[in-house]
């Protein structure tokens, strides 16, 4: 064929080219999975700040909604896309301990910590009758779902604390509140890193609740002691001191491209957290990346990446393998 017929051609499926062009773009980006928290947790923002930073490097970060951190730790194990999560350190304290489970031995294994990042503070919400935690005694109390780490941290802080509720409700936020509304329950417990939406928004003076302080001494020696501020909440006019408890960006051990992808992911949020606290939520505000993380393993592909390897994997020009098409151009287009 005529070299000038060919190039012809070639000028006439450009208009193709165009169409193409965007399935390119999109083969390109790498792609993610985030698993955090109910739509109105502040996990769940903290997830829509990581997809809209990362978006910048091409890289898609799908945020899915879950049941809290005993969903997602086991979401990060075992199911596929989820390939970080957000997880209460509690959680994973308690992945680590119960070492006569297999099950949980084998997760253990394969979970690894990326960054620690903000406190969730244990919020109690009851009616006039609650004062004190010691009040929560044979009353009615929200827990959270059984896969929320709202439910193992309720358990294990009434255990310690040797407050036994009458009923201990294993419901999610949304529902709890509409309990707690109608008279139906005493008081209801969540684990989120203060403003939280849902209180923000679905709670009103008119309402006569309010948050129940955490003081008890037992409780702190296990879990540190935190203030939620006057005015955190439209309703809430003094200071409550409560607990917290550690929000963690965990993933899963991968060995292969994603390790490269989460550790970009990780290096972006560390070079650009302060875009993170202009643009985010509030609890940027108050992360450390360099806060210990005791009893787990940072993931290797976090602790090991620099700018570096993505420029070295982007610049790097493997050998060219025999292609007909490839030569077939070169022919065509050789003077």
């Amino acid at each position: 064929m005529d070299k000038r017929v060919i190039v012809m051609v070639w000028v006439t499926m450009m208009a193709l080219a165009g169409s193409l062009s965007a399935v390119a773009a999109e083969e390109e980006q790498d792609f993610l999975g985030i698993i955090t928290g109910d739509l109105k947790s502040t996990a769940h923002q903290i997830g829509m700040d990581l997809k809209a930073l990362v978006m910048r490097s091409n890289i898609h970060l799908a945020v899915f909604t879950s049941r809290g951190s005993v969903e997602n730790i086991y979401a990060v194990y075992q199911r596929p896309g989820n390939h970080l999560g957000l997880v209460q350190s509690d959680v994973l304290a308690f992945v680590a301990k119960v070492d006569s489970d297999p099950r949980l031995k084998l997760i253990a294994d394969k979970i690894k910590w990326v960054y620690p990042l903000y406190n969730q503070e244990i919020h109690i919400l009851g009616n006039g009758e609650i004062r004190t935690f010691g009040d929560l005694d044979d009353k009615r109390v929200a827990i959270g779902h059984a896969e929320s780490g709202t439910y193992l941290t309720s358990r294990l802080i009434f255990e310690i604390a040797g407050v036994r509720p009458r009923q201990m409700v294993a419901i999610g936020d949304s529902q709890a509140l509409a309990a707690l509304k109608a008279g139906n329950i005493d008081a209801m417990l969540t684990v989120d890193g203060f403003p939280v939406e849902r209180l923000a928004l679905e709670v009103a003076p008119a309402d006569g609740l309010h948050l129940i302080p955490i003081t008890h001494d037992r409780i702190r020696s296990f879990y540190p002691a935190s203030r939620i501020p006057a005015g955190t909440y439209p309703w809430q006019a003094t200071d409550v001191d409560t607990v917290s408890v550690m929000a963690l960006l965990v993933a899963y051990d991968f060995r292969n491209h994603q390790c490269n992808t989460i550790g970009n992911v990780a290096w972006m949020i560390k070079e650009n957290l302060d875009w993170l606290r202009f643009n985010g939520h509030p609890k940027w505000k108050s992360v450390d990346l360099s806060e210990p993380v005791s009893g787990w393993e940072q993931y290797p592909c976090v602790k090991n990446f620099t700018s570096a390897t993505v420029e070295a994997e982007t610049e790097s020009s493997p050998v060219r393998k025999p292609n007909p098409v490839a030569d077939a151009i070169d022919a065509v287009f050789r003077p």
